[in-house]
C-alpha cells in the first residue's frame, strides 16, 4: 500500500488537476456506465474517485482504502499499448494494484467487470 496520502496533503501538478477535470467532462459512454455504479460509495461501501491524480498520471477510477487504480481503455489505447503497460509498472511499482477494462467489457458485461473490482477489493 502507497505510503502517502494521494488524494490529501500531496502537491499535485496543476496541469494535471485541470486535465482530470476535463477527462470528467468528456468522459466515454463506458466510464459513465461504470462511475455510475461506484460512484457515492454503491459498490459494497467502497470510495472511489473518478480521474484521479496519482503518481503523476490521471487515473480513470481509484480507492484509496484498496490502493486500486481501475483503467477503462477505449479505441485509443490500441495505438499506445506500451506507453499504457509502462504507466501500469510505474503504478505498481508505487504499490498500486491496477485493473484494466476495455470500453466493450464494461459496455457489454458490466456485471462481470463488476465482480472482478470486487474480488480485487476484498484482496
Amino acid at each position: 500500500m502507497p505510503v502517502e496520502n494521494t488524494v490529501l496533503g500531496r502537491k499535485t501538478n496543476p496541469e494535471k488537476v485541470e486535465a482530470a477535470k476535463v477527462l470528467r467532462r468528456t468522459s466515454t459512454r463506458a466510464e459513465n456506465l461504470l462511475w455510475a455504479s461506484l460512484r457515492k460509495n454503491q459498490l459494497d461501501g467502497w470510495h472511489f474517485r473518478r480521474q484521479q491524480v496519482i503518481a503523476g498520471f490521471v487515473v480513470d477510477f481509484y480507492c484509496h482504502a484498496a490502493a486500486l487504480v481501475i483503467e477503462v481503455d477505449g479505441q485509443i489505447h490500441r495505438d499506445q499499448a506500451e506507453y499504457d503497460q509502462e504507466r501500469t509498472n510505474e503504478l505498481q511499482v508505487s504499490g498500486y494494484r491496477v485493473l484494466r477494462f476495455t470500453n466493450r467489457e464494461v459496455l457489454e458485461t458490466l456485471e462481470a467487470v463488476l465482480c472482478v473490482i470486487r474480488e480485487n477489493l476484498a484482496a
